[in-house]
């Protein structure tokens, strides 16, 4: 209704107000705010203030092989502590078979060994509250006793390891003072860390990759050092010197879990960096039993399986004080005291993915996104301005609105915006402009059919309103797939496209019909300005339309190129498939793993002396690329097979780097292990294909299924032309890519939207006109519509393209392509389909067309 209560007019008036106060703080620091005020901001990501991203993996596999230690020493306790004594054999643990195993020699002696070692279950939570043992034990007929962890077992052991390390993890990183760190679990056994102005996580990464469990044993002097294995009970550990060895019980005599304090300082007697702990009461008892009453005996302080030493216990400890001395540094001395303070990890932490960017080149992407975003503002404000007149000037206040608006929402979110994000918010200035464009056409037809100005303005609203919710939808469904399966910044993109989509529907079809209306009230037009009228002063033209793509009425006979477009869309399509395996997409270090470093030189990059660096430590192909300006260049390594050396091979690439050209600054670190290179791309490849899915059940429902079947073999058909431009050009085939194609996919869908709804208009409308003059006059009705959207939505990328930078390039041209592609499908494949497989469903029988009102039939 082109009508609005006062209450209404308030409350829309009332969301764009608070929405620029929720935006406003955006624009000062968090420092210049008091501590007392609620204040949400968009913070920024690591690509663009610089900083650290590891995600790190917890070897649960450690955890299962401990348990099953633990139980082979317990049994074995058990066993012989019991009365009478059980005899046994064989007791071992089997860790690739998550059990433990042993044989009872007396038939007679297989129950109470049974319930020996079922005492020794712990209950854990298999769900509704109900309690299980962690382990199965089974008695055969033939005596083998077996104890198996059961997979509620190692769940629970695995969650609970993993909760426990992320706060190991936090205190950590809070002790090496990294000012707003971000760590937080991800999946079942991975822990994201994110470190801002982190540019080198080496030292991190030595303090999460050190188990640092303490704990003190006594050794055994009887044990034969030069024995291959050791006896029962014993552990033959390294000690600091190499050649060192010592035999230590397993038995834990004190933990390093019961340590209150450890702090590094040098000894006054000697000089050397030692480190002094202190144990809280339970550990001072305890350390005071053991040393009374092993006086003389050489006790050994082991950190992470290996002895730091193992002096004689000359007197009883009873202050529960001890000290910690070594070839310690003041370095090694303060990391291993915040260790031992922040507790030992429960199990090893692999880092599996680091992506690191130093500040500068986080400023070039801040400064290459606000170029990008300022240039495609002007071009599309300009544009509509320019092709709707008045109409096109107030979409353009509703989308800088809707931009507004959708700050506030990130802002309430406090969401990161990363520079994938930025590129969210510019192609937001195409695609939200599309339900304004949907409605001006609108209005344009109804007063060319002679409609009265209140009549047109509300047939145009009313119309378009459906579309709109149908062709948006398309593309919420995309950034949903894309949210759910994608990884770090595309998730961000992925929110702020939906975000951006959802508020356009309703700045669109709320904030432009109210700003129409008060127009209306104020000046009462006798017409209204969508047509172009010659003899108009400057103002008045300025007002109405300038230009038009193309003209109002077209009689174009799309459909009898109908089986030359299908038939060259299927050739394009069969070619990409084919140069999709052979020569095959360049993938990205996200999708086949590897190392990728961004450096740079004082001057012009010597590049064999570097090649000549990196090609001597032995690590495989290593390429050199430049990247940019002469002094930037892209260095490739294939991932290691072991994940656990990817940090080593960093390390010493940065280092032959560093010697071979001083002055030489690591600008980017990207590390991605071969499984996790394997779960993006599984994850970019679920989104695609869900995506799909999702869009044929959707239109399906919606549209006949004609429509349905249309729809989805076009979007494939623009997927594989997509992915055929990506390999003819060597375009990086990656996460920021995948996001593109499912940009493309969502527009594609919308697009297809806006010309079947106008068949299915049709449809109704002219139910004697043949399907072909119906489907050839839907298209040249949408014809404006369709390319004034690709218009919106090709200014907006260009940009990105021209100034982005090179990691939205490729992106930002994958779009570009993408839009063209789609523009073109719809005419030439989808409409197609629908006209071959509708023809004897959609239309039973042949009729001679019946023209719409004021037009001439197609013939």
């Amino acid at each position: 209704m082109m009508y609005f209560a006062r209450w209404k007019t308030v409350a829309i008036l009332l969301v764009c107000l608070v929405g620029v106060l929720v935006s406003l703080p955006n624009l000062l620091p968090r420092s210049a705010f008091p501590g007392w005020m609620p204040v949400r901001q968009i913070a920024l990501g690591l690509d663009l203030r610089g900083g650290s991203y590891l995600l790190l993996e917890v070897d649960t596999s450690v955890l299962l092989r401990e348990r099953l230690e633990g139980l082979v020493e317990s049994t074995r306790r058990g066993m012989t502590q019991a009365n009478p004594r059980i005899a046994y054999t064989g007791l071992s643990a089997q860790p690739d078979q998550r059990r433990m195993s042993l044989r009872v020699t007396d038939s007679a002696q297989r129950d109470a060994a049974a319930r020996i070692v079922r005492e020794l279950a712990n209950s854990v939570n298999v769900g509704g509250g109900a309690q299980a043992p962690d382990i199965d034990v089974t008695v055969a007929p033939d005596g083998l006793l077996t104890a198996t962890v059961t997979e509620a077992g190692l769940r629970a052991k695995a969650t609970g390891a993993v909760e426990q390390s992320i706060e190991i993890v936090r205190r950590r990183i809070d002790e090496t003072g990294v000012v707003d760190a971000l760590i937080a679990r991800q999946g079942q056994n991975r822990i994201l860390v994110q470190l801002p102005g982190v540019e080198d996580p080496g030292r991190i990464k030595e303090l999460l990759g050190r188990t640092a469990r303490m704990t003190f044993h006594l050794v055994d002097d009887t044990a034969n050092l030069q024995a291959a294995t050791p006896p029962p009970g014993v552990l033959f550990l390294p000690g600091e010197q190499t050649g060192e060895r010592y035999a230590v019980r397993r038995r834990v005599e004190v933990d390093g879990a019961n340590l209150t304090d450890a702090r590094a300082s040098q000894d006054t007697r000697t000089g050397e960096w030692v480190v002094n702990f202190t144990f809280d009461s339970v550990g001072t008892r305890r350390f005071s039993e053991i040393t009374r009453a092993n006086v003389g005996r050489p006790f050994a302080i082991v950190l992470d399986e290996k002895v730091i030493t193992a002096p004689n216990i000359r007197e009883a400890i009873t202050g529960g004080r001890g000290q910690i001395s070594g070839n310690f540094t003041v370095r090694t001395a303060n990391d291993l005291a915040v260790l031992l303070r922040a507790g030992a990890l429960p199990a090893p932490l692999t880092v599996v993915e680091e992506r690191s960017v130093g500040p500068e080149l986080g400023a070039d992407a801040i400064r290459a996104g606000m170029i990008s975003l300022a240039v495609g503002t002007a071009f599309v404000f300009l544009y509509m301005g320019f092709a709707y007149g008045l109409f096109g000037w107030f979409a353009n206040v509703a989308l800088a609105v809707n931009v507004i608006l959708m700050i506030a929402f990130l802002s309430l979110l406090e969401a990161t915006l990363t520079l994938p994000g930025i590129a969210g918010i510019v192609l937001t200035l195409g695609t939200a402009l599309d339900a304004n464009i949907l409605i001006n056409e609108r209005i344009r037809e109804e007063v060319k059919v002679g409609r009265t100005p209140i009549s047109a303005l509300e047939a145009g609203y009313t119309k378009a309103s459906g579309t709109i919710l149908d062709s948006n939808l398309t593309n919420l469904i995309a950034m949903a797939c894309l949210y759910a399966f994608g990884s770090g910044p595309v998730k961000g993109f992925a929110v702020t496209v939906a975000i951006g989509t959802i508020v356009q529907m309703w700045t669109a079809t709320v904030l432009t019909r109210l700003m129409v209306v008060w127009w209306y009230r104020a000046t009462k037009p006798r017409e209204l300005p969508v047509i172009e009228r010659p003899g108009l002063s400057l103002l008045q033209r300025l007002a109405r339309p300038l230009f038009r793509i193309c003209p109002d009425v077209t009689k174009i006979r799309f459909m009898r190129g109908a089986l030359i477009g299908l038939a060259v869309s299927a050739v394009l399509s069969t070619a990409s498939l084919i140069g999709a395996f052979y020569p095959g997409l360049e993938k990205g270090i996200d999708f086949k793993g590897g190392v990728l470093m961004e450096v740079r030189t004082q001057g012009p990059a010597d590049l064999n002396v570097l090649r000549s660096a990196t090609g001597s430590l032995g690590l495989g192909d290593v390429g050199l690329q430049q990247f940019g300006d002469d002094s930037t260049l892209l260095v490739r390594l294939p991932a290691p097979e072991d994940e656990a050396q990817t940090q080593a091979v960093v390390s010493r690439v940065r280092t032959a780097l560093e010697q071979a050209s001083p002055g030489l600054r690591i600008m980017r670190v990207e590390a991605v292990g071969n499984r996790v290179s394997d779960e993006l791309f599984m994850g970019g490849m679920m989104a695609l294909g869900l995506s799909l899915i999702a869009m044929l059940i959707y239109i399906w429902v919606r549209f006949e299924w004609q429509f349905g079947v249309a729809a989805i073999i076009t979007l494939i058909l623009d997927t594989t032309k997509t992915i055929g431009f990506m390999v003819l050009f060597q375009v990086e085939f990656n996460l920021t890519t995948i996001a593109g194609i499912l940009t493309v996919i969502g527009f594609s869908a919308n697009d297809k939207v806006v010309v079947f709804d106008r068949m299915r208009e049709n449809l109704r409308k002219f139910k004697t006109m043949p399907l072909q003059d119906l489907v050839d006059l839907s298209i040249n009705e949408t014809l404006n519509r369709s390319l004034g959207t690709s218009m919106t939505l090709l200014l907006s990328a260009l940009p990105l393209a021209l100034f982005g930078g090179d990691t939205l390039a490729g992106f930002a041209w994958v779009m570009v392509f993408g839009i063209v592609v789609s523009a073109s499908s719809s005419v030439f494949i989808a409409a197609p389909i629908v006209l071959y497989t509708g023809r004897g469903t959609l239309r039973r029988g042949e009729a001679d067309p019946v023209a719409p009102k004021g037009q001439t039939a197609i013939r």
